[in-house]
């Protein structure tokens, strides 16, 4: 590979790196916007969320130049999908955090917040654990981390059902739980969305290293060596 093809790659795996940054910081900040009840935060996020848009068209932009120019095969050219994909995965989790954001500033007007709080937090930092680790995998090239990610989703989407049914009881309990009841709903099932996304960079990521789509298969497969 010349020294213009490895730099134009590096240039886009760069720029996916600073999207990736940009959208877990997006969701950290949305979720302490939440804790903390801290509008500042919520702020912060939703105008990021436009540079992180941006961030995505930078990326397909550069992949469609690398694939117009340079006529890559093999395992390049399952880097350029790959990296498409992932920086449209990153998008839609930072539409998530926009969502926690804006649920976040509607709820910090409340006096208070329901009991199932408690629960979002620890999902939420299952997700971000999974973004960090889904793109460690990606820069590492750590088929084994990625593989390991996707099990963890089920996971997240546990804690996402016992706080729906909390939730639920809250709301039927008293008619002045239910407007916060909902906000916390959508909370819940943002942040478990974006653990959707991050599975899939992780499924994504499994791809590029091992050669093999996952992504409809009951379970992980057994490591495969990628063809060259």
């Amino acid at each position: 590979m010349s020294h213009l093809f490895e730099a134009h790659i590096a240039e886009i795996r760069d720029t996916l790196l600073i999207m990736s940054s940009l959208t877990d910081r997006s969701l950290s900040h949305a979720v302490r916007a939440l804790v903390e009840r801290e509008n500042r935060l919520a702020d912060i996020v939703e105008s990021e969320d436009a540079e992180i848009d941006r961030l995505e068209v930078v990326v397909d932009e550069k992949v469609v130049t690398y694939m117009a120019t340079h006529s890559p095969v093999a395992r390049d050219s399952r880097l350029m999908v790959t990296v498409t994909k992932i920086s449209g995965s990153l998008e839609r989790i930072g539409d998530q955090a926009t969502t926690i954001a804006r649920r976040a500033r509607a709820l910090n007007l409340e006096p208070e917040l329901l009991t199932p709080l408690a629960g979002i937090p620890v999902m939420a930092r299952l997700a971000q654990q999974m973004l960090h680790d889904a793109i460690t995998a990606f820069v590492e090239e750590k088929y084994e981390l990625a593989q390991e990610i996707i099990p963890r989703d089920k996971e997240v989407d546990a804690i996402n059902r016992r706080i729906a049914e909390q939730l639920t009881e809250l709301m039927m309990q008293s008619p002045e739980n239910v407007t916060r009841g909902v906000n916390l709903l959508i909370v819940a099932r943002a942040i478990e969305r974006a653990a959707d996304h991050a599975k899939s960079i992780a499924e994504e990521v499994f791809y590029l290293y091992c050669g093999k789509n996952i992504r409809h298969e009951p379970q992980t497969p057994t490591f495969q060596p990628a063809v060259a």
